[in-house]
């Protein structure tokens, strides 16, 4: 299972492996508060994806289907992501957004394959 936390929530134990999902490192988070174990820049949205959807919720579904599109089309690195991620494992991003940002479509994305 793959749990996901915003950067900006204190680390837990129960977080697991730590790893960062976000092209660019959080505003105002030391790497030491952090705590991450392990940041894949590559998996995240390109920055042309980030720019256009600039987190408008009426742009999510065009976002959600073209982040997939980058996914699939990057599969050295989500076969990497697959291969390093250990149980219990949880995606940090930096959205405000809870319910709709790139971290989820990664996390739906891995869990849906795991049960085909």
């Amino acid at each position: 299972m793959i749990k996901l936390k915003r950067a900006y929530e204190p680390p837990a134990k129960s977080d697991g492996q730590r790893i960062l999902v976000e092209r660019l490192w959080p505003r105002g988070i030391t790497k030491e508060k952090a705590k991450i174990d392990l940041w894949m820049k590559e998996i995240a949205p390109s920055p042309e994806l980030r720019k256009w959807y600039a987190h408008d919720i009426e742009k999510w579904a065009e976002f959600k289907e073209r982040y997939l599109r980058e996914l699939k089309q990057n599969k050295d690195q989500l076969l990497r992501l697959q291969e390093l991620i250990k149980e219990p494992v949880t995606f940090i991003y930096a959205a405000k957004d809870e319910e709709h940002n790139s971290a989820l479509v990664l996390k739906d994305l891995l869990e849906d394959e795991k049960t085909h």
